[in-house]
């Protein structure tokens, strides 16, 4: 079986079993709850190889909003984009130049919504390994592979809080060679764990 067949057939489970997910940031009181989130979409991108990787990047330190984070390559989704995974597809080329053609969608994995106003659609892709991506250096200092088994296990997320602007909120951080994976881009994680099973990937 191939890692695409694998993949599709452990989401296709997942979407059958009942699983423990985090469906959004801790919201913030002073917020409507009538509030419309924006539409936004990020590209899983998961290498076919043996042992699977998982693509993240690094953002600009020059970015207003969440500067040097590590995130999925993604952003909101445009109107001239068909749907979510155009936008993921779209988002994943401005940034670290994956030609759209070179992703095997697999699916959307369950969507995530942030305090900020953001409606996030994850879309899992098997990208070919290796391929010689370049940053576009306004939006992203770098990017690199992950093993996917690290990414999915429990026993690699710690949950931590803080308070902001008077709320407190809870999150996950994963850290890895050095670098810190927090915020959605750890809660997307610890939600695909639980939807693909972190066991079958290990």
């Amino acid at each position: 079986m191939t890692l695409a067949e694998r993949l599709r057939a452990a989401l296709k489970q997942g979407h059958e079993r009942e699983v423990g997910l985090i469906l959004s940031d801790t919201r913030d009181p002073r917020i409507d709850d009538d509030l419309v989130l924006a539409p936004a979409a990020v590209l899983v991108a998961i290498t076919d190889r043996p042992d699977p990787g998982l693509i993240l990047t690094q953002r600009s330190a020059k970015l207003r909003k969440h500067p040097g984070q590590v995130a999925f390559p993604g952003g909101r989704v445009d109107e001239g984009d068909a749907d979510e995974v155009a936008g993921a597809l779209r988002e994943a080329q401005e940034e670290i130049g994956l030609a759209p053609h070179l992703v095997d969608i697999i699916g959307t994995s369950d969507r995530y919504h942030t305090f900020t106003g953001f409606d996030i659609v994850p879309v899992l892709g098997v990208i070919p390994p290796d391929l010689p991506l370049l940053p576009q250096e306004s939006e992203v200092e770098s990017w690199f592979e992950l093993p996917l088994s690290f990414a999915l296990s429990p026993a690699n997320r710690m949950k931590k809080s803080i308070e902001f602007q008077g709320v407190e909120r809870h999150y996950y951080e994963i850290f890895w060679e050095g670098r810190r994976i927090w915020g959605v881009t750890a809660a997307i994680l610890a939600n695909l764990s639980r939807r693909l099973g972190h066991d079958q990937f290990a």
